[in-house]
């Protein structure tokens, strides 16, 4: 392994005008200090968020009493019990904690804390009231007891009864759910509000489409949020400005990036000939970084093959501009495309391997996309297992959105994608252009998946680095540690970002977490064949 070879080793980076990217050279690693403000402030946070949930545990204890809990509020209560016990042990594991003092914008909480809140405000309703419909009780808990501020305690009440519709939505009372969103949801929550009211608003809109896919009705509302999502995408998508916004002022795919490229670096960056298979190269970015880390270390030829079953033409735009970045570096170059209708048609023959080149195979957000057709997903495996790559790289979605149980998704995608609001809101607060548009084309889309639709329509199907332990284990693959300097560019990503301090950096066994004020959002692994 070339473990002391690091990607901010070089004098400097090059700046890709084309993306209109500045990449500059990342300050060095400091250690990180908390004052004593933020430890008061965030322990009294904590206190209100535990006594809400010790709250939670008594009456969900108790709700015999009352009437029986029904799976999906257990389903809440252990949600948050799971995440806390895993938390408590893996805590020696945490890189980086979130560190962040929300500003005082009219919330003091996170989204996830008002997630968590409305979920008491939920149990606590039904554990008092029965079977009947949760929003209608004005009860003195939660929010009175806690002191909320105004906003605060508008946005608990939202998502309160956000999750009482998906409730009814679960036991297929389509009307009882149909009215708690029109009445209690769709006139409190907007797509330009705060995070929680454009969460809520994307939840509503998702759930309303499967309402009427139930019930037989026209799914108008579904059409009209693909129609605008394609119009969004034809005035963005020349020049991609939201993944540029979003890139520049979220940490969260950069970390990935850094993090995984270094990875990549461990195990071919000593060889005179280094051969990259990108699944899904996208913009191709990513790989401008590799350049500049490989050119000190006089390589004799880089070659990147990208995958691809779909718009090759974008593909072909992204050959040329890292073609083009190689010749400023005088890089030795070659792009190749493999381009299949189906990945069932793939075979090892189509990537013109030599016997000479190390080889790494880049994975970032594409396996999930196959879940849902385990004949392309082993059909794949079997032609990286004939490859034998030096290391297969893995970034993926840390989370569980594979689910049967329609309530079981909608808790795990709420928690979810409140974080990714939360950071959207913290991180671009100055461009509610290209975060509207982000929300739209990108979560939204994610959220519709998971909530309105079923069968192979279901095209969203995260699952947890566990779930991928298994699999992996099923094609003989080991993983591999993470080095050190791979850890490192992952904690420098964070050093150059104003909202760095928010993200979450922790390792599960061998498998870097990158989160968001403690939620784990994406998982960055690194395997072998034994």
């Amino acid at each position: 392994m070339l473990n002391e070879m690091n990607l901010l080793d070089i004098d400097h980076f090059i700046s890709l005008d084309d993306w209109d990217f500045n990449v500059d050279e990342i300050e060095p690693l400091m250690s990180l200090t908390q004052s004593q403000k933020l430890a008061q402030r965030e322990n009294d946070r904590i206190g209100v968020i535990k006594s809400s949930s010790s709250r939670v545990d008594s009456m969900c204890d108790h709700s015999h009493q009352q009437s029986p809990l029904p799976s999906s509020f257990k389903i809440l209560k252990d949600y948050d019990t799971t995440r806390f016990m895993k938390r408590s042990k893996t805590e020696q594991n945490i890189i980086v904690s979130a560190e962040c003092i929300k500003e005082n914008n009219g919330s003091m909480l996170s989204t996830d804390e008002i997630l968590r809140l409305g979920a008491e405000r939920f149990i606590q309703s039904f554990t008092l009231r029965g079977d009947q419909e949760p929003y209608m009780f004005n009860h003195p808990f939660a929010s009175s007891l806690l002191d909320l501020h105004e906003e605060d305690t508008r946005n608990v009440s939202l998502v309160e009864n956000l999750l009482a519709s998906a409730e009814k939505v679960g036991q297929e009372q389509f009307d009882r759910a149909r009215r708690i969103l029109n009445e209690f949801c769709d006139k409190l929550c907007s797509n330009t509000g705060n995070a929680v009211q454009r969460l809520v608003y994307y939840f509503s809109q998702a759930l309303h489409e499967r309402i009427d896919r139930e019930t037989g009705r026209d799914t108008s509302k579904g059409n009209e949020m693909k129609r605008l999502v394609q119009h969004i995408e034809h005035s963005l998508m020349n020049l991609n400005l939201t993944m540029i916004a979003a890139h520049q002022n979220i940490p969260l795919s950069q970390v990935s990036q850094f993090a995984a490229v270094q990875a990549i670096i461990d195990h071919v960056g000593e060889s005179k000939k280094v051969h990259i298979i990108d699944l899904k190269i996208g913009s191709g970015l990513q790989w401008t970084i590799l350049m500049q880390a490989l050119v000190s270390h006089q390589i004799k030829h880089l070659k990147i093959t990208a995958l691809c079953t779909n718009l090759k033409h974008k593909i072909e735009e992204a050959r040329e501009r890292l073609m083009d970045f190689a010749k400023s570096l005088n890089l030795p170059f070659s792009f190749n495309i493999v381009m299949v209708k189906d990945m069932t048609e793939l075979k090892k023959e189509d990537f013109e391997i030599d016997d000479d080149e190390s080889i790494a195979i880049f994975a970032q957000y594409i396996l999930m996309w196959m879940l849902a057709r385990p004949d392309k997903l082993d059909s794949l495996m079997r032609v990286i297992k004939g490859i034998n790559p030096r290391a297969l790289i893995v970034v993926e979605v840390e989370a569980n959105h594979n689910s049967p149980v329609f309530v079981d998704r909608f808790v795990e995608a709420l928690f979810f994608y409140g974080a990714f609001f939360d950071s959207l809101e913290d991180c671009m607060k100055n461009d509610e252009r290209n975060r509207t548009a982000t929300e739209l084309e990108h979560l939204s889309q994610g959220i519709r998946s998971i909530v309105a639709t079923e069968g192979e329509e279901r095209t969203i199907r995260h699952v947890k680095v566990d779930v991928w332990r298994a699999f992996f284990a099923r094609y003989r693959m080991e993983e591999m540690e993470l080095s050190m300097s791979s850890l490192y560019q992952a904690n420098l990503v964070l050093k150059n970002f104003a909202c760095g301090s928010c993200c979450t950096l922790e390792m599960n066994k061998n498998c870097l977490l990158i989160g968001w004020k403690g939620t784990p959002l994406s998982s960055l692994s690194a395997w072998k064949f034994s």
